[in-house]
Order: C-alpha cells, then structure tokens, then sequence
C-alpha cells in the first residue's frame, strides 16, 4: 500500500501559492482578499472557518470575517452578499454551509456573483464545468470548481498518477462532490462511471476500475472484495463511529493491498481548504 498524504502535498502547494501571492501584491499594490459569512454559531462551522482564516494568514491573503444570528433572515444573509460583491478589497465569498434549520442556502449562493464564487457552487460555475472539454481549458479560464473535487485532481496529478485513458468509478452522486469530480475526471480523459445507491453490482463495477473515487458517507463500506491489485483510491467520505473520524473505505481490509489510497483523515480533507485559497487567487487574478 502507498499512501497518498494530502498534508504534505496540501503544504507544497500552499507554498506555491505564498509565492504567487507575493508576486501578484508587488505587480498590482493589492493583495487576495476572501470574505467568509458564519451564520449561527454552530461548533464544527466555527472551527472551520477558524481554519480558513488561519490558512489565508500563511499564505499572505486578507481574510474579512462576517458574523449573523442564527436567526437572520434570508434577506438579510443576501443584503450582505451584495455589501461584499460591491466591495473592491473582496476577491471571493464564502457561505459557509450548512446555514442554520430553516435557511435554504439556493438562493443566498445565488446572490454571490459567480467572479467571487470560491466555493464553485454557483449555478453559473457548475454550469460552466459541464461545458469546457479539456483540463486545459479549466485553467486557462481560470474556472472556480468546487473546492473538495479539485483537491481530488491534484491529489492525482501531484502523486503522479496518470489519469488519461483510466477506468475511472464516482461512488456518489451529490452536486458537491461526485458530479463535478465526475466532470473533472472526463476532462481529464478518463473514462467515467457514476455509480450511487441504485447503482446494481456495485463490486463488479469497481472491480475493474483503476481509479475509484468514494463520495458516499457511508462509513467503511468499500473493501478489499470492491478494489482491485494497483488501483488507486480516493476516500472523500467522512464518518465518526465511536468518537474516531472514518471513510467510506475500510482501511484495514485494504491495508495489505498494491494500491495507492488517502487516508481519512489526512488524505482529501487538507486539500479542500488549500483549493478554497487556490480559488481565490484564481479569482483576484481574473478580477
């Protein structure tokens, strides 16, 4: 088994961005900023945004933080939007999700302007991702991709693992992750299968595949009987059982295998965050 550690991959590319910040701030005399909105004051949201903020002080990007009541209204998280899309110093704009019960998040997205949307969620940007044909065309357009499926991308392309021509299987189905890495995936030449919960002969499926990307949630349900000798899994699942963070793979049953596979955690989770500072870089430069 070789490890595919997306702490010290997501490291090197922070320090890639660093430098890139530096040179943008000298070139145009103003540096990346991200906005990030916190509705509520749930636990798990508030560390993550702690870890965002965190992330853009080492790379050298201004973070500006909002605060609303749990219980704002819709009107009032888009009016602050608006406030942040008119805004100069304002690169990208985070919501961070989930909103408190109640708040339909649709709409407050589709307020942001998709030029600042750094989580790729608008329904511009998705929509832009099932139109390019090519890898290629995704970074000379500078398109912003949901955060977790890129990270997904460059998890492969930094370990040097080839993805054209691959038999490549999704395992998951949602907007957030599975359609769009999905898409990323055929971009990259691979040969695609979607599969999810009416998915039949789900194991013969990701027998054959040379790459499986696990998007489900369901902790520990892909074994070594779903995988096969040097193939390279993706576990972007998250679960807890008994207080302790798991994937959607059963990492012990896997652990004697000729694979490549990402830990959980350690593996896909660091390159989510690195992809949000990566998109907005992406978004200054375009703006």
């Amino acid at each position: 088994m070789k490890i595919i550690n997306g702490k010290e991959i997501s490291e090197k590319i922070r320090q890639e961005l660093k430098q890139q910040v530096e040179e943008l701030t000298k070139q145009n005399g103003k540096v990346p900023g991200l906005a990030t909105i916190l509705v509520g004051e749930d636990p798990a949201s508030q560390i993550y945004i702690n870890s965002k903020i965190k992330a853009c002080n080492q790379i050298g990007i201004k973070s500006f933080h909002n605060t609303l009541p749990a219980n704002s209204t819709k009107e009032e998280i888009i009016n602050l939007i608006h406030k942040l899309n008119n805004d100069e110093n304002v690169n990208g704009i985070l919501l961070q999700l989930p909103l408190p019960e109640g708040l339909n998040p649709d709409k407050c997205i589709e307020a942001i302007l998709p030029s600042k949307d750094v989580d790729g969620l608008h329904p511009y940007n998705a929509g832009m991702l099932t139109l390019v044909k090519s890898w290629q065309a995704i970074i000379e357009q500078k398109l912003l991709v949901s955060c977790t499926p890129m990270g997904v991308i460059y998890l492969l392309k930094y370990s040097n693992i080839d993805i054209k021509g691959k038999n490549a299987v999704v395992i998951g189905r949602s907007n957030l992750v599975g359609k769009p890495v999905s898409m990323l995936m055929l971009a990259n030449n691979a040969t695609v299968t979607m599969a999810h919960s009416a998915t039949k002969n789900l194991q013969d499926i990701t027998k054959r595949a040379d790459i499986v990307i696990c998007a489900i949630g369901k902790a520990n349900m892909i074994n070594k009987d779903f995988i096969k000798d040097g193939a390279t899994v993706i576990d972007v699942g998250t679960s807890k059982i008994d207080g302790k963070l798991c994937g959607d793979v059963d990492f012990e049953s896997v652990k004697d295998m000729n694979i490549n596979i990402t830990p959980v955690p350690g593996g896909v989770g660091p390159m989510t965050i690195t992809m949000l500072l990566h998109n907005t870089v992406l978004a200054f430069q375009r703006q």
